[in-house]
This record gives C-alpha cells, structure tokens and sequence, in this order.
C-alpha cells in the first residue's frame, strides 16, 4: 500500500489483480474512507484492518468487472454505500447513490466533483476531490482507454474535459499500463524531449516495482501523445507523416487506431 497525502485526505494505493489500482480515500477528520473502483476484496479488508476502519463508501467510475468486482462483498462486510453514475446504474452491482455532473455525492469529510466523460463506456464518470482526480479507464499514464461503447468524438470531448483541470492534478487512474502505453507514445512523438525522459525514470521507477501512477495533468499534457493532440505543433507534425488533416480529433481517432492495432 502507497499513501499520498493531500489537503483534508489521503490516498492509499492498492494493488489488484495483474494491474489494477484500487485506491482508498480516507477524510482526515475519520468520516470517510471509500474505496474507488475495488476489483476484487482482498486487498481493500486488509487495508482496512491495517487502518483500523471501516469502508463506508465504494465510488465507482465505470461498470465493467475490474472495477465492480467485489460491490457486492464489501457492501454485505461492511455496510458501505455504493455510488455510481446514474447512467450507468443498471450496470453497477449494488449501487445505492446515482450521481452526474448536476448531482454529486454529499460525502462526509470532503467535496467531490463528478466529470461525465464518457467512451470507453457510455456513463464513464471521474470524480475529482481537491487536487486528485480519480478517471478509471480514461486517461491513463502515457496513454487513454479503448473506445468500446462510446465514439471516439465523446472519447476527445471527455480527455479535453480532464487535460483541462489545473496541471498539478494528481491522475490516479485505474491500470499501471504506463509503460506500454510510453513505447507507443515514443513512436508517435519520437523527438519529445520530456517523453525520453519520462520513458527513463517510469522504466526504473517499475524496475524498482513501485507504482508510476500517480501522474498529473501537466505530465499528461507533455507526454502522452493522446493529449498532445491538442499541442498545434506536434498535431501539424504528425498529420503530414500520417497524411491526414492536421485537426486535433483526426489526429486523436488515428492515434487511438492506430493503438488499438498496435
């Protein structure tokens, strides 16, 4: 388990699965501690026993199994409350608070912000409490989530949404597939300066087997190529080696395909 401190709480990282993220997020005043997208119990009763608390609420970003996965359990353990996008709630295993942009959750101890980002699902949702923002499947370190149910204009509208937020956001993304995710941005963004040397420090920082995530926005914005899309420099660049439009979603619907044959 990482923790990392922010103002009025903690994150606590937890590994699941072969390369999931769960985190817990505990309110300094002891009101809270919720577990965002729990792929599976284990990990998240130990950390409560190691905490000494008990879950109170599950925040889910997304239906799919690998972030819905032990609902069910943690809700019968512990009593929590499950909360998830109320476009998406027929999908989400237990789910007892439906919220959106318009709606939010009252949570005890902090305020949450809920981003409707929509793409990789249909009902896609990132919450973002002060300085943290937790997006599931739609951004991730060095790279975005696949298109499944969405299009790849709501998939741009929902990573322009987030490349937006203040660059010292701290990304806390569901998978630690960063470094996969740098070996496609390297050929999309050869020359990239700050992708070479992102590359060198996530290649040890892994080898030393310690998490790359959390990232922040402004890294995102210099490295991962799916963002850079919105930089005029490297969209015009790579437009003329792919020969295609030199117009940000182009460029972003030909990176995405271009990774989904990858």
């Amino acid at each position: 388990m990482w923790t990392y401190p922010h103002t009025g709480f903690r994150v606590h990282q937890l590994p699941a699965l072969k390369d999931n993220y769960i985190y817990l997020i505990e309110a300094d005043n002891g009101a809270l501690l919720a577990a965002v997208d729990p792929a599976e119990a284990a990990p998240v009763v130990e950390a409560c026993r190691a905490l000494g608390k008990p879950l109170t609420h599950i925040l889910n970003t997304h239906h799919h199994w690998d972030h819905t996965g032990a609902n069910l359990e943690l809700k019968q353990q512990y009593g929590c409350t499950v909360v998830g996008s109320s476009d998406d709630a027929d999908r989400i295993p237990g789910i007892d608070v439906r919220v959106s942009e318009t709606e939010p959750p009252a949570l005890p101890g902090i305020d949450v912000r809920v981003l409707t980002v929509d793409g990789h699902t249909v009902g896609h949702i990132a919450y973002l409490i002060g300085d943290a923002l937790f997006c599931g499947d739609t951004l991730f370190g060095g790279g975005c989530g696949r298109v499944f149910e969405g299009t790849m204009p709501e998939m741009w509208q929902s990573l322009q949404k987030l490349a937006a937020l203040p660059a010292a956001t701290k990304v806390y993304c569901a998978h630690e597939y960063t470094l996969a995710n740098l070996r496609f941005a390297r050929e999309a963004d050869g020359d990239n300066s700050a992708l070479k040397q992102r590359i060198s420090r996530d290649t040890q920082t892994r080898m030393e087997q310690q998490p790359t995530i959390p990232s922040s926005i402004g890294l995102e914005l210099a490295t991962n190529p799916f963002l850079r899309a919105l930089d005029a420099g490297f969209c015009s660049g790579y437009a003329e080696k792919a020969g295609i439009a030199a117009e940000p979603l182009t460029v972003f619907t030909h990176l995405r395909e271009s990774k989904d044959r990858w």
